[in-house]
């Protein structure tokens, strides 16, 4: 059987399995790979192309600044984060999917987003990929860390090294939103560490993570990885959050932003 029929074969059983409709415009989709979201949608989930932050990514107001004003004033440990897109439409619909409605399949697709699109720039393929980690207690309630399905897919298209046990979340935090960036950090110092076994030394490591809003969470991480050794950290997620940033609420909740 030819593989074209056969995925319309497996997409016409899932569809009959699984009826669902587009989480953005509630039609039904075509396509397993992308399910439960239409073809029309996934193809309108787009790159953020706006001016931003050479260091955070953060998104600017104007074209004129090259660095926000908390990148000037407390450098973080990595290099650079880049986000694939805004944390709105349906690219905050599909993390939701990934993240609570065990839309595993998911991570492949996103993955490519970010791979296609030029993220992670200009790493070596001797480079090692790390998911921002999950309390133990996180991860038996969501049963899987979405960080670290992304992380999995992105260390295979991207030629890198994947490591999934070397950084660890070892105190349990309280949820981030809502919290002011000198009390995210406050939050989350000590959270974070290296565990047993590993070094880092000399590293050049990508950070993954799904949604970022002030970066308390990957700079944090970066902090633990630069002092363990690591020689450059660059960070990626597939959504910036602006709410708690800009002060405006962006649609994000608490079930739905890591920091």
């Amino acid at each position: 059987m030819p593989p074209v029929i056969g995925k319309r074969i497996f997409t016409g059983v899932l569809n009959v399995l699984f009826p669902d409709n587009c989480p953005v415009c509630g039609n039904s989709s075509g396509n397993y790979e992308i399910y439960p979201f239409c073809d029309s949608c996934w193809h309108e989930i787009r790159p953020y192309s706006g001016p931003s932050c050479g260091v955070c990514g953060l998104p600017l107001p104007s074209t004129h600044s090259i660095t926000c004003g908390e990148c000037l004033k407390s450098p973080p440990d990595f290099a650079r984060l880049r986000s694939y897109g805004l944390y709105e439409g349906g690219l905050k619909e599909a993390i939701h999917q990934l993240k609570f409605r065990n839309g595993r399949h998911l991570a492949r697709p996103l993955a490519r987003l970010l791979v296609e699109s030029g993220l992670p720039e200009n790493l070596p393929e001797a480079g090692v990929v790390i998911p921002v980690p999950l309390h133990h207690s996180r991860l038996f309630e969501r049963e899987y860390n979405q960080s670290a399905l992304l992380a999995r897919e992105i260390a295979e298209l991207a030629g890198m090294r994947l490591e999934l046990n070397g950084l660890g979340k070892s105190r349990k935090t309280i949820p981030q939103v809502g919290l002011s960036r000198k009390l995210r950090l406050a939050n989350l110092r000590g959270a974070f560490g290296i565990t047993d076994g590993h070094r880092f030394d000399g590293c050049h490591v990508l950070l993954v993570d799904d949604v970022c809003t002030t970066g308390a969470t990957l700079r944090e991480c970066a902090r633990v990885l630069a002092k363990a050794g690591a020689e450059n950290v660059n960070a990626v997620t597939l959504a910036r959050s602006t709410q708690d940033v800009w002060g405006v609420d962006d649609g994000a909740d608490a079930s739905g932003v890591n920091d």
